[in-house]
């Protein structure tokens, strides 16, 4: 049991060690012995885990599923709009790439060439269908103009969601995130919510935005 858990802290402290590496200074540019370095470990701990760069790649990324999908299931229990739920999703996993290294690698190893395994869907696909499917759902609730093409607003918000944080990383401190992220829905919001319910989902970002701050 005590060698079980020291071989799973080790497997954390790698994976953990690739994910900051590879969130800085990208997937092409780290080497294996870079992450040997970062981690502490031995090069036979990392191959006893790991057989290959890409190994490690598609953990982090298979990580990132998990806390997205758990950062989903928590909103979706509490009975929100499908728009407000949307927003809190958005808001969740920007305070992930804030406060944990890994998800913040794994958005960045989604933009990078590198094949998701089945049955890992890409996480650029799970977020359409989520977004295609909260944004029907305003359009039922009336929380967004009825005329609004949920295909295309999906995916454009997919592209900002990701283009924030990609240009970001070169431009400004990735704590800043939660602050574009209320910029973007502020914009969202001008264009596709009726008037008379823009005030709520205006403050909703800016109370979601200071949230994160303040943690």
């Amino acid at each position: 049991m005590a060698r079980q858990l020291r071989a799973e802290q080790t497997r954390a402290t790698i994976i953990t060690a690739a994910a900051d590496l590879f969130d800085r200074q990208g997937y092409e540019s780290t080497s294996l012995s870079d992450i040997v370095a970062h981690a502490r470990v031995t090069k036979g701990a990392l191959y006893f885990h790991f057989a290959a760069k890409e190994d490690l790649a598609h953990a982090i990324l298979e990580i990132q599923a998990k806390t997205a999908k758990q950062v989903v299931a928590d909103v979706e229990n509490r009975g929100y709009s499908s728009l407000e739920a949307l927003m809190r999703t958005t808001f969740g996993i920007a305070r992930l790439a804030v406060e944990d290294p890994v998800p913040r690698a794994g958005l960045r190893l989604a933009t990078a060439d590198i094949a998701v395994r089945p049955p890992l869907n890409h996480p650029f696909t799970a977020w359409l269908d989520y977004a295609h499917r909260k944004f029907t759902g305003a359009v039922r609730e009336a929380d967004v103009h009825g005329d609004l093409d949920v295909g295309v607003v999906a995916h454009s918000l997919v592209c900002f969601f990701v283009g924030t944080r990609v240009a970001g990383r070169s431009l400004e401190p990735v704590g800043r995130l939660p602050r574009r992220m209320a910029e973007m829905w502020h914009l969202m919001i001008r264009g596709m919510v009726p008037v008379h319910r823009r005030p709520r989902y205006v403050t909703l970002a800016t109370q979601l935005e200071r949230e994160i701050r303040t943690v």
